[in-house]
């Protein structure tokens, strides 16, 4: 079974449904929106799977917002806040290992999502103004 195979089960064996499957590229799209997820971006990228959702825009934000978002990582179980090259989009980003990845850790990793959009949905939506 391959690695993009072996992931796709994990995610229907949590129960969730592909919004969008993309089999060439080894990459999948889930929403939950009551666990705060939202388009998240699950990509096979041997040897790591990524995983990636926008969070907000945030165009010439002033440093004060920036260092929120530094302190918030701090706290992260999984993943991190990061800008998008072009420092217009803060996404959530993960990586782990395909080799070794089982159910677990990529749960733990969704998972980790879901509660940093619970604890800091109200800090996000203030930093998006």
């Amino acid at each position: 079974m391959s690695h993009f195979e072996k992931v796709k089960n994990y995610i229907l064996e949590m129960g969730f449904t592909l919004d969008v499957e993309n089999q060439e590229e080894e990459l999948v799209m889930i929403s939950d929106e009551e666990r705060g997820i939202k388009n998240l971006v699950i990509d096979c990228e041997d040897p790591i799977l990524i995983l990636e959702q926008v969070i907000l825009s945030m165009e010439n934000g002033p440093a004060e917002a920036y260092k929120k978002l530094m302190q918030f990582n701090r706290t992260l179980v999984h993943g991190a806040f990061a800008l998008t090259d072009d420092g217009k989009t803060v996404i959530w980003r993960d990586t782990l290992q395909l080799e070794n990845l089982d159910h677990n850790e990529l749960e733990g990793s969704i998972d980790a999502l879901s509660l940093a959009m619970a604890e800091y949905v109200d800090d996000l939506i203030a930093l998006s103004k």
